[in-house]
């Protein structure tokens, strides 16, 4: 049974005033996730800074989140780049107790063609002890995977589970999700597309707005899974504004930028990031603070 349905969350790293990882934080993160029905959590995906954590920053954070969650919800965690050969070792030599599948990114900066998209991701399922995502996100890695391409490998590795779809092309995602395989999901990567994509037949997101608000798109995203369009389409609108400027400033930029203002993190990123605008912030702020009255 594929595991990774209904809303994921892209797990935020938190850092404190001193740009170290804020461990408190992130437990009150995680524990908000899961008491306000987020279905799985990504964590150490491209919304936690992971390029700017260290090895031994990362193997923290996972062992953290996993001892938080305690196996009440499923993880999914970041296993991608443009090396092929070191996510391969990657795979075959670290520890993946308690993890319950992955996410791969498209290769980014290198821009491989289709067959080199192909041979990568072939690589990665004859290796990978457990499920895989696919992560296809052109607009940050420089290279679109096309419709044919994700479906060659759906159909030949039964381990290729399902797809996040970033790309926001409704044509593209529309023929994944007609000729996909039995059981093989596909998952919006973009928050403001998720209830469209829905009713095409996606089966969820992983979601960057629900760090702050996972009760409530969450509960937007089940209605849609279960045919209720009418009930789900008044939260979608909801969330209208923030799913913009979630992303003016770059992401997770936006999400940190809302979380403070709900007074669950410091407002702090690692550079080469750096926090929203303060005209961004004091416009996510007025809407978070329109939300808190009706969410």
């Amino acid at each position: 049974m594929n595991s990774f349905k209904g809303m994921g969350v892209a797990l935020v790293t938190p850092f404190n005033s001193e740009g170290d990882v804020d461990y408190t934080s992130l437990r009150e993160i995680v524990e908000y996730q899961i008491t306000s029905g987020a279905d799985f959590l990504a964590v150490l995906c491209t919304t936690a800074e992971t390029p700017t954590l260290s090895p031994e920053e990362k193997n923290k954070i996972k062992k953290f989140v996993l001892s938080t969650v305690h196996g009440r919800v499923p993880i999914v965690l970041g296993c991608g780049g443009n090396n092929t050969r070191e996510i391969v070792k990657e795979l075959k030599t670290r520890d993946w107790t308690g993890i319950d599948g992955i996410l791969s990114v498209v290769p980014y900066y290198n821009k491989p063609n289709q067959e080199g998209l192909f041979r990568h991701f072939s690589a990665i399922a004859e290796a990978s002890p457990l499920p895989i995502l696919l992560y296809n996100v052109p607009g940050r890695v420089g290279v679109n995977m096309a419709t044919e391409t994700t479906l060659k490998l759906a159909h030949k590795y039964k381990n290729i589970v399902g797809i996040k779809e970033a790309s926001g092309n409704f044509d593209q995602i529309d023929e994944i999700i007609k000729n996909r395989p039995k059981g093989f999901v596909v998952l919006s990567g973009d928050d403001s597309i998720t209830y469209p994509l829905i009713t095409m037949g996606a089966e969820g997101v992983i979601s960057v707005i629900g760090n702050a608000y996972p009760k409530e798109f969450s509960q937007m995203v089940h209605l849609a899974l279960s045919g209720q369009f009418e009930a789900a389409l008044p939260i979608h609108r909801m969330f209208k504004e923030l799913f913009s400027l979630l992303f003016v400033d770059g992401n997770p930029a936006g999400v940190k930028a809302l979380l403070h203002a709900m007074g669950m993190c410091e407002n702090v990123l690692r550079l080469p990031l750096v926090p929203t605008r303060i005209k961004t912030f004091k416009q996510i702020q007025n809407i978070q603070l329109k939300l808190s009255h009706i969410a």
